[in-house]
């Protein structure tokens, strides 16, 4: 039973990481180099992730420069940020491509604030799943004859109390963020 419950805390955890991942791809007033980590560009013919293509900096509140490894690769990165979500449009000096973050209008920042919601629900889902086949492993432990019903009944207690952990953790993300993208 310890070792049904330890799986699914470790499951768990990783939602809640993935939901962060999740969330710092979502930009809020400043310009953070992790809103790219989601993008990929055509490399000589293999999607990669932009990471692996460019270092990036950031120059001020608003602009981000990304120098290219590769500048074979140039084309491809400011096609693929251009054609992204983000609503940024790369200039091309040469050497390195300038994105100027425009400031967030009241709209777009709901919009934000909407889609964290909605990746904070993905999050929860998750974990619920998670908190579900735990639950089906208990039950059948129980049908088995390996457990008796008092065990599996303290086990599922503490499985909800993983569970509310983990939620927990995914809402006070969410808080955090919707108050990052309302910050003028």
């Amino acid at each position: 039973m310890n070792e049904i419950l330890n799986e699914a805390d470790q499951k768990m955890a990783k939602s809640v990481e993935a939901t962060r991942e999740e969330f710092a791809a979502i930009r809020a007033g400043r310009a953070n180099p992790s809103v790219f980590a989601r993008i990929t560009a055509d490399y000589y013919g293999t999607q990669t992730p932009l990471q692996q293509l460019a270092s990036f900096t950031s120059q001020d509140a608003r602009t981000i420069l990304i120098a290219p490894f590769d500048m074979g690769a140039m084309a491809g990165i400011e096609k693929a940020i251009r054609d992204s979500d983000l609503g940024v449009n790369p200039t091309n000096d040469g050497q390195v491509l300038r994105c100027a973050f425009p400031e967030l209008t009241e709209e777009r920042r709901k919009e934000y604030i909407k889609v964290a919601k909605g990746k904070a629900e993905d999050g929860r889902v998750s974990v619920r799943n998670i908190r579900r086949t735990a639950k089906q492993n208990l039950e059948k432990l129980e049908k088995d004859g390996e457990v008796g019903k008092d065990d599996v009944t303290g086990a599922e207690k503490r499985l909800d109390g993983l569970t509310k952990k983990h939620t927990d953790a995914i809402d006070e993300m969410l808080k955090t963020k919707e108050s990052e993208l309302l910050e003028v």
